[in-house]
């Protein structure tokens, strides 16, 4: 139907006759001479319609939006009238033949508006997605996949599918279920991921295994959450954690390069997991920021100020520093927007000490006395015009209060001092230790110890794990681990994990069965496509990298998902819907 695309029309064309076809971006009326900006997929062109066209009365009736087959000779564009942000900004067409392939409704935003609100977007999102930035953002999502796919193919891994309806599992969030009609009262469970079925694939000999994979997880919603999300899944056998991170480097590095162009460098750095909390407080650590939190403990040990004193004495507590350069200027309205935006996370208030040209300034003073502040500012580096703000409570209170303040300040102040900066994380705990005492999987169960079984019986809360995350720009854009492979070993961690053996042959009894049967060593990543692709494209959210996503409350406004369905095909179903009585 078309001769050649809008966005790729040129000076070369010039004199050319023409047939392009596209959506109508804008239409303007200039004295009798209408004006259509043409949108396809590789851009926009400038249509001329003159009253003496014998189609002028159809042009009179287009609206935006309208879908248009157009007919015309390329001219250039006059003098001091190109349009340098257009590709074809140097030409216009001047139509001899107009052809109406669709009409439009008035439609509820301006495709190119920036001010509209997601709720509308997200209902109407085939018209949002006609927007020239989703273009690009699903474009280059299509790009990332594309090398993926290459990467793979060219180092010899095989893509596998593997099941959606499956068996639960626990891997941290709640399963979406699905009953079964042909087995009355029993359901299947989405996965959250392909976990066992990879792993079993390596036991079944193939070696090198990837998908590119829908996952499903029922957790509440985040920004960079979604309950149906899309990962790049590898397993791979007879090689070490040190060889698949070279490996898994390797793809990220060729991805930015060919996605978008962007050079991470030769060689990935990597912080353990407990430098990254003890430095940064959270386990995914943006590099860019040069802020790092500074240990108080001792010195606030002996302070009257028991706000610091108590946690610097207390195990499980801290008390911690973060110095802000150029902070002294944050007003004291900021600083109860912080200390609000802090009690987020457990924090009970927002200590700080500005250094201002005539001295430390701040309402702790008098607690701490000169020595200790003197000692502070010497500890922390702390400059004239900085501020210093203190984080004292749980560890884990602190470490997610700072460490979350951090990546804050430094949106608010630009204090990042590179465009990008990947890090390995590695030497994660085994476990992570309850109220009760229980001990929960930091990963996932089939994640290999860096000791024996005995050692990890007796050393269970402080183990650690052969388990890697690869955070770009304070986001975990993948993870992986090397796998339990043997029997013994699993059926330990299921032990420690509190899982019986009634209850662990249940629930994984094909898995323990199949390592019996001489299952390889073997590992594997998992890269978060949504994530990845929302960093790339800068965009503030991954439902602005996804086509057709769901809202915070795992709603689809363009569907209306869910829904309810009828009696008769819950009944089909051996399903009863019980639901409270609403007030």
């Amino acid at each position: 139907m078309r001769t050649n695309y809008c966005g790729e029309l040129n000076k070369d064309n010039i004199d050319q006759t023409v047939e392009i076809c596209g959506w109508v971006n804008r239409r303007r009326d200039h004295g009798g001479v209408i004006f259509l900006d043409i949108r396809d997929k590789r851009g926009i062109a400038q249509v001329v319609i003159n009253p003496d066209n014998a189609d002028f009365a159809i042009a009179e009736t287009i609206r935006n939006e309208f879908v248009l087959k157009i007919t015309g000779t390329v001219i250039a564009r006059g003098e001091g009238l190109a349009n340098p942000k257009l590709a074809s900004g140097d030409i216009e067409i001047v139509a001899s033949h107009i052809e109406i392939l669709n009409t439009s409704k008035p439609v509820p935003f301006q495709i190119d508006a920036t001010d509209t609100s997601e709720e509308v977007r997200l209902k109407y999102r085939y018209l949002d997605l006609r927007n020239d930035a989703m273009q690009k953002r699903m474009r280059l999502r299509s790009k990332v996949t594309h090398f993926m796919r290459e990467f793979m193919d060219s180092h010899d891994f095989l893509d596998i599918e593997t099941p959606f309806l499956t068996k639960a599992t626990p891997e941290g969030a709640r399963d979406y279920l699905v009953p079964s009609r042909t087995h009355p009262g029993e359901f299947f469970a989405l996965p959250q991921s392909p976990q066992l079925f990879k792993q079993l694939l390596m036991m079944s000999g193939f070696e090198r295994y990837y998908q590119i994979v829908k996952c499903f997880r029922d957790e509440d919603l985040r920004a960079d959450r979604q309950p149906e999300f899309t990962q790049l899944d590898v397993e791979t056998s007879f090689m070490n954690e040190d060889e698949i991170m070279k490996m898994m480097e390797e793809l990220t590095r060729g991805m930015f390069k060919d996605a978008i162009d962007v050079d991470l460098g030769d060689e990935f750095p990597s912080i353990t997991y407990a430098d990254a909390m003890h430095l940064y407080g959270v386990d995914r650590p943006d590099m860019r920021i040069p802020m790092q939190m500074t240990d108080m403990d001792e010195l606030m040990q002996g302070v009257d100020f028991k706000v610091f004193s108590g946690p610097a004495s207390s195990d499980g507590s801290r008390v911690a520093a973060l110095r802000v350069p150029g902070g002294a200027s944050i007003s004291r309205k900021k600083i109860d927007k912080y200390t609000k935006y802090v009690s987020i996370y457990g924090a009970k208030g927002l200590a700080y000490i500005k250094l201002n040209e005539d001295g430390p300034a701040s309402p702790i003073l008098k607690f701490l006395g000169d020595d200790v502040t003197a000692k502070v500012i010497e500890m922390t580096g702390a400059q004239t015009g900085d501020i210093i703000f203190f984080g004292a409570d749980k560890t884990k209170i602190v470490n997610e209060a700072l460490g979350n303040l951090r990546e804050q300040l430094a949106k608010d102040m630009d204090l990042f001092d590179k465009p990008w900066a990947p890090i390995w994380v590695v030497d994660f705990p085994m476990f992570d230790e309850n109220d009760d005492g229980s001990l929960s999987a930091i990963h996932h169960p089939f994640t290999a110890p860096n000791v024996d079984a005995k050692t990890l019986e007796e050393t269970a809360p402080t183990a650690l794990s052969r388990a890697y995350d690869l955070v770009i720009n304070g986001s975990e854009v993948g993870g992986g681990s090397i796998r339990i492979h043997q029997v013994e070993m699993q059926q330990t961690v299921l032990k420690l994990l509190g899982i019986s053996d009634e209850e662990a042959k249940d629930k994984f009894g094909f898995l323990l069965d199949a390592l019996e049967y001489g299952c390889p060593p073997h590992g594997g990543m998992a890269f978060g496509l949504d994530r990845l692709v929302m960093i790339m494209t800068g965009s503030d959210s991954i439902r602005d990298v996804i086509a057709f996503p769901k809202t915070q409350t795992a709603a689809c406004l363009l569907t209306d998902a869910p829904a309810e369905v009828p009696r008769k095909v819950l009944r089909e179903l051996s399903v009863q819907v019980s639901l409270a009585k609403k007030d």
